[in-house]
């Protein structure tokens, strides 16, 4: 009789991890109704790229490391303007092109929600200790690098 393989499946351990704290940031973003789909978006616009300035990027671009088709950036980005958090801007370097731009309004609800999303990922590992953190803050950083 073969031995049954008693490893738990990481990558089963990590999504379900995932979950738990994913599910914790989508109700944390009711409040300033907006949706996992428009915080990506203002995430993306306002995190550093090496190919990009923050707050200015192409809609084709933005739909590219999305990864969902540029109408649906489209939708989004519409979205986003419709409560004042991006506008659109033509692109200096070419006259056929406009950019997705971040407002103020966007910029600080992005500071707001992402200060809050700090706080419920610590309240969410406080239950590992502190070298327990530690290390899986190197494991995770080897993983994604």
């Amino acid at each position: 009789m073969a031995s049954h393989d008693e490893t738990p499946d990481l990558g089963e351990l990590f999504h379900a991890a995932f979950r738990g704290l994913r599910r914790t940031w989508a109700e944390q973003l009711a409040p300033w109704e907006i949706t996992p789909h428009q915080w990506r978006a203002l995430m993306t616009l306002l995190r550093r790229h090496p190919d990009a300035a923050p707050c200015d990027i192409r809609l084709k671009d933005l739909a590219e490391r999305l990864r969902i088709a540029p109408r649906s950036a489209t939708e989004v980005v519409d979205q986003l303007e419709a409560k004042g958090l991006v506008c659109r801007e033509p692109d200096p370097t070419d006259r056929r092109a406009t950019l997705i731009v971040a407002t103020e309004a966007g910029r600080q609800l992005f500071a707001d929600i992402s200060a809050g999303r700090r706080d419920k990922s610590t309240e969410y590992f406080s239950r590992l200790g502190a070298e327990d953190r530690a290390e899986l803050a190197r494991i995770l950083a080897q993983l994604r690098d």
